[in-house]
């Protein structure tokens, strides 16, 4: 990876460096003062209504060029950097998070595959007066972990295909489920090359979404994370150059796990912001609500619940730093840290969200207040990039592998 990353203070482990505490409080400030006011708005919004003046305040604060490196105009901060950034976006709004996030997806084989000339065609997109969205296309509908999980690979279902006709490539099938497939400018589409069983030819393709034989198809209506869109994509004859083709034909899943060791760490930050934005209008509550003559905060119970919470959140917080840091500063990005972060955070968010419903009691339960929404986002992360199960696996095979080298 060629980005430049921002490395912890050794003198202090666990704390950022200035530049990152700059970073961190320029974000906090975005998300406080522009995309607080328009939360509610998206959320109520239409599926498929996509708020593109919010994206452009967040492309004119550098967010869609965090990870690009400097010498293609981008700030350099690497995985730590976006990940301080998101949990700042996602104590406000996850789903707003996410679509900087998913960005952050389908410029990673850009970045992995060391190729000047695709890091020369897709980077620099991200430096223009506009705003340009990416997003990864991994996962079908038969085909989810499959696609994760390397011993499965042979039995993954309808994968996507992918026939070589001279020096190019004919992509056939359909993706689901993608964020920013109906906004972004180009994708990283994961597909199947003819004559290998299951996935096991996979191989990355990046894919301009503009291209004769590429549809963008309906959007999802979901629960939560309402303000980034997610779709289907669908590709018939698609012609993609060779050229195009990430890390060598047949590496794709290479090329996705080694994405999802950087992604990993994002999510943990996205589901840690989900557990701190709960976890503050709850303070605010148990600081004003009186009973039995005292502040909520003031009664043993609600204490202890509140202390547990706060605790969590930094648990959580170190965990997806360290991730973090070492997806910047090792090749190939570890397996354990990233997986074990997020496994954390994303049960964490949960704990602490329903916690602080049940701390406003009521009130958490009214959509005015602001706590239902962290709810039902809290269980998002769990989806996404590895479900606790594919997580356990990805741990345990760490460990495992770990014995050996030992």
């Amino acid at each position: 990876m060629t980005t430049t990353p921002a490395v912890l203070d050794p003198v202090a482990p666990g704390t950022l460096t200035p530049e990152l505490e700059k970073l961190r409080l320029e974000v906090r400030a975005f998300a406080q003062d522009y995309v607080r006011p328009r939360v509610a708005r998206n959320d109520h919004a239409e599926a498929d209504d996509f708020d593109w003046e919010l994206v452009r305040q967040g492309h004119d604060l550098g967010l869609l060029r965090l990870v690009v490196p400097k010498q293609y105009g981008g700030l350099g901060y690497g995985v730590l950097g976006v990940a301080v950034a998101l949990e700042e976006l996602a104590a406000v709004c996850a789903g707003t998070a996410l679509i900087f996030g998913a960005t952050l997806l389908g410029q990673a084989p850009v970045l992995l595959s060391g190729d000047p000339k695709l890091q020369q065609q897709y980077l620099p997109l991200f430096n223009a007066a506009d705003p340009v969205l990416a997003c990864n296309a991994v996962t079908e509908d038969l085909a989810g972990c499959d696609l994760l999980i390397p011993e499965n690979a042979p039995y993954a279902a309808d994968v996507l295909s992918a026939r070589r006709v001279g020096d190019n490539y004919v992509l056939n099938g359909r993706k689901r489920f993608i964020t920013n497939g109906k906004v972004a400018h180009f994708a990283s589409v994961y597909g199947n090359v003819e004559g290998f069983p299951g996935a096991t030819g996979l191989t990355c393709f990046m894919v301009s979404l503009d291209a004769e034989g590429v549809t963008r198809g309906a959007v999802a209506d979901k629960m939560g994370y309402r303000a980034c869109l997610g779709s289907e994509l669908a590709f018939t004859d698609l012609v993609v150059s060779a050229d195009q083709v990430v890390g060598g034909e047949g590496n794709g899943l290479i090329v996705n796990l080694q994405q999802m060791n950087m992604a990993r760490a994002t999510v943990a930050a996205i589901s840690t912001g989900i557990a701190r934005g709960a976890f503050d209008l709850a303070k605010g509550f148990a600081a004003e609500r009186i009973q039995g003559g005292a502040p909520l905060h003031r009664h043993q119970f609600t204490a202890r619940k509140l202390a547990e919470m706060t605790t969590k959140i930094d648990a959580s917080r170190l965990m997806y730093l360290r991730a973090a840091h070492l997806a910047d500063n090792e090749i190939p990005a570890p397996s354990y840290e990233p997986a074990a972060a997020k496994l954390f955070a994303d049960r964490i968010a949960i704990e602490v969200a329903q916690e602080a419903m049940s701390i406003m009691g009521a009130r958490g339960y009214l959509r005015e207040h602001g706590i239902e929404k962290f709810v039902r986002e809290s269980f998002g992360a769990r989806i996404y990039e590895g479900t606790p199960e594919v997580l356990a696996i990805a741990i345990t095979e760490a460990l495992y592998a770990q014995e050996d080298d030992d």
